[in-house]
């Protein structure tokens, strides 16, 4: 983790900057306030890939084409911005970005952005993925008119790749090397899809990335759709136009079945609002409709085969824990 806690110094700030740019991609930095100037990067490697936190104040930055040429990892990045206002420019295309949305951009060419303050003042954050160029599915001439172009991190594919970096980064350092390398390789696999379906090219993508992207996006829609009776696998694979034997194949592939992990993730927000104390006066039988149990006996049957317990005894042993 490179870190910088409060007021520095000049020389403090250009040697976490050198240090900063080692970790990231090499380039020269402005900072209008130097004695002002703080920073957060925390940085995860996962296999293939490195992820990074970073948080900073006001500052700009810019990788000329001399840059370049002394020094080029050859990866590409795809940032999802966290807080404040944030700029790009890159290959004729400019961006000016808010917290969701994505930007994408390429070591190999020269760049200029510039990290602003939210409405607050406080600085711009952000999530970024870094990557070798090779390991991008698509051709160069496919994917560099994508450089410098704001990208949308709120539906489809770009959303499910901007959660799992979320989700990523809050998780705690007990991860283990292969897990961190499978990891990389699916963070990879959903910055492709992304970059594809934001030119139309999916279909250029390789089968396994193509069925990885589509694995996330149905556990996504699962998870947006799970208070609703009716999720059933037919209805998943209509909504992603694949047949139903074909979604039972991308789970099977991963030990898992769809029915079961609807059914999980119905269990998982009924114990959630059983345990809620603010929830005490629903009677059981209405948290399991809610959650796409609407038979109180199938609820019961199912909750119990999963927690050992009826749900009535559930929410009376936790009661029982807080008093």
């Amino acid at each position: 983790m490179l870190d910088t806690d409060g007021l520095l110094r000049d020389e403090k700030t250009a040697a976490w900057m050198e240090a900063a740019a080692l970790a990231l991609v090499p380039k020269r930095c402005r900072v209008p306030e130097p004695e002002r100037f703080a920073a957060r990067v925390s940085v995860m490697e996962l296999g293939p890939a490195q992820l990074s936190a970073n948080l900073f104040t006001p500052f700009s930055c810019y990788r000329s084409p001399r840059l370049v040429r002394q020094s080029d990892p050859e990866l590409y990045q795809l940032a999802v911005i966290t807080s404040g206002r944030q700029s790009i420019e890159q290959a004729g295309h400019h961006a000016s970005l808010e917290p969701g949305e994505m930007i994408f951009y390429d070591s190999s060419r020269p760049f200029e952005a510039a990290v602003g303050t939210d409405g607050d003042g406080r600085g711009g954050g952000s999530l970024m993925v870094q990557f070798p160029r090779e390991l991008m599915p698509l051709p160069d001439k496919v994917v560099a008119p994508l450089c410098g172009s704001r990208l949308s991190g709120s539906t489809g594919i770009g959303h499910v790749f901007r959660q799992t970096l979320s989700a990523l980064a809050d998780t705690e350092t007990d991860l283990t090397d292969r897990d961190r390398a499978r990891l990389g390789t699916t963070i990879v696999d959903l910055a492709a899809a992304v970059v594809a379906r934001q030119c139309e090219q999916t279909s250029a993508l390789v089968p396994e990335a193509r069925t990885e992207a589509l694995y996330h996006e149905i556990r996504a829609f699962i998870r947006r759709h799970v208070d609703d009776p009716d999720l059933t696998p037919p209805a998943v694979a209509a909504a992603h136009c694949i047949s139903t034997r074909t979604l039972h194949r991308i789970f099977q592939t991963r030990g898992e079945t769809v029915s079961g992990t609807i059914r999980a993730e119905r269990i998982n927000r009924c114990r959630r609002d059983l345990a809620d104390p603010g929830l005490r006066a629903v009677p059981v039988g209405s948290v399991g409709a809610r959650w796409g149990f609407p038979r109180a006996s199938d609820f019961t049957r199912a909750f119990k085969a999963a927690t050992g317990m009826t749900p009535t005894v559930y929410r009376a042993s936790l009661q029982e824990q807080g008093s």
